[in-house]
């Protein structure tokens, strides 16, 4: 299922608010971008000064290529002195925040906040030892030239996060703002849907697992036997396409973050040894735990999916059809029916309900949801429970569900009655966007600024 509850430029943004947005969202780590070190001394200049600290041509670079990589935008002088405009704020931010305030950022929030930026920096990279050999440095001494720099980071945006949850709207102001467009201009809302569901997973018959079993069990004979590497195999063979094209490969994963299941294995699994086979919902795995750290770890595995041409889908529907009995003849409860026996986590821990799992928003576009939730759906009325149907759910297995249609609100033209939420949301952002710029501004005036340097094409771009 692809989530997306309502369209990024419903209506228009205060000036460069988006552009900042993504500058914040690529933050430190393309400060020092490893293509430009061999240009470094070459580009290197200060291009501002601010209070005590210097801005570097390099660090705007790195900005903007962070932009224009990951979030394939095109380079433009515009850009360029955004991402200056963007590190002056934060730098300015820092300032304030510890001249002005009594905030602290622990050692563990920089940690951890650390480590997560630079594991995501590796999966992106291809790896540890990938990033290591851009950067010419081991991943210790990234760490370590980076840290302070992020917890100024961490500081300036709590700052600013402090000042943005002091900023408050009114019905006036919504009112106001909403009536401050032309009715001609007002965008258009696609089906939105909210729907609760009660899931069943197929059963895996077993001959799906014993024919799992039979090819992973010769995967691993082979690979402890040395007449292949694993890293080989899982590019071959592997069903986790998250890892198939690394070899299986897993860098600094978190215990908490698989399913407890392969923690329990690889928790206990020596360094360097090739764990027995074990069964998750997804199929069967081995791994190598290749270094841990506490509760992280590196890791190969290969995962063999059961056939789900072989697995057996009629318990799941003749459960399923027993719990729409109960609730259409007994009246008994979709939720608690859900909350007691549905087998997707995500929506059991609250009774059925379904939530986009980034933002919670239950309103959620019915296109979004995928083409088996829109045939379950578009011959519904509010209030039905479907029979049984297929489903795929968010983590890609195939299942079954019921449904409960809750609510639908057809396509139609933005409306401040019936969309008061997402336009409050959609003013109050704009609010913010402008006090926050004022403030900004504000902030400028008690701190020594001297611009120096202008856009220049980054030499890593041409």
């Amino acid at each position: 299922m692809n989530f997306s509850v309502f369209p990024q430029a419903t209506f228009p943004q205060a000036n460069s608010s988006r552009i900042v947005t993504l500058l914040m969202l690529v933050g430190l780590m393309w400060q020092a971008t490893p293509s430009m070190a061999q240009d470094q001394k070459v580009l290197d200049e200060i291009v501002a000064v601010v209070g005590n600290t210097i801005i570097l041509q390099s660090e705007v670079d790195g900005y903007v290529l962070g932009l224009v990589s990951r979030q394939q935008m095109v380079y433009s002088d515009e850009l360029w002195r955004s991402a200056l405009e963007q590190l002056l704020n934060e730098k300015i931010l820092v300032i304030h925040a510890k001249r002005d305030t009594n905030m602290v950022v622990t050692d563990q929030e920089v940690d951890q906040g650390l480590d997560s930026r630079i594991a995501s920096l590796k999966a992106q990279m291809g790896g540890q030892a990938a990033m290591e050999d851009l950067y010419g440095k081991t991943i210790i001494e990234i760490k370590a030239d980076l840290r302070e720099d992020y917890r100024d980071q961490i500081l300036a945006e709590n700052f600013r996060r402090q000042k943005m949850n002091s900023i408050r709207s009114n019905p006036s102001f919504v009112q106001e703002w909403f009536d401050s467009f032309p009715t001609d201009s007002l965008p258009t809302l696609p089906n939105i849907v909210r729907v609760s569901h009660l899931v069943r997973l197929p059963v895996v018959t077993q001959a799906a697992r014993d024919e799992a079993m039979e090819i992973i069990t010769a995967i691993r004979d082979s690979v402890i036997a040395g007449v292949i590497d694993m890293e080989n195999m899982a590019e071959l063979f592997s069903d986790d396409p998250g890892s198939a094209e690394k070899g299986g490969l897993y860098e600094d994963m978190a215990l908490s973050e698989v399913v407890p299941e392969f923690a329990a294995v690889a928790a206990r699994s020596p360094i360097g040894a090739y764990s027995r086979v074990f069964e998750t919902k997804f199929g069967l795995h081995f791994l190598r735990v290749n270094d841990r750290r506490g509760e992280r770890i590196d890791y190969n595995h290969i995962l063999i999916a059961f056939d789900e041409r072989k697995v057996d889908s009629a318990p799941a529907i003749e459960f399923l059809t027993m719990m729409r009995d109960s609730i259409m003849v007994k009246n008994a409860s979709f939720s608690i029916l859900a909350s007691q026996n549905s087998e997707e986590e995500q929506s059991k821990s609250t009774g059925g309900r379904v939530s986009d799992p980034n933002s919670g928003e239950r309103n959620l576009y019915l296109e979004a949801l995928g083409a088996l939730w829109q045939k379950t759906l578009l011959t519904m009325n509010v209030g039905d429970i479907s029979e049984p149907d297929e489903v795929q759910l968010m983590d890609g297995r195939r299942a079954f569900h019921i449904v409960k249609l809750e609510a639908r609100i057809p396509t139609h033209k933005v409306d401040i009655t019936s969309d008061y939420k997402l336009i409050s949301a959609k003013a109050l952002e704009y609010k913010q966007a402008e006090i926050m710029q004022e403030w900004l501004t504000e902030l400028k005036t008690s701190v020594y600024i001297d611009l120096r340097g202008k856009a220049r094409k980054v030499t890593s771009l041409k």
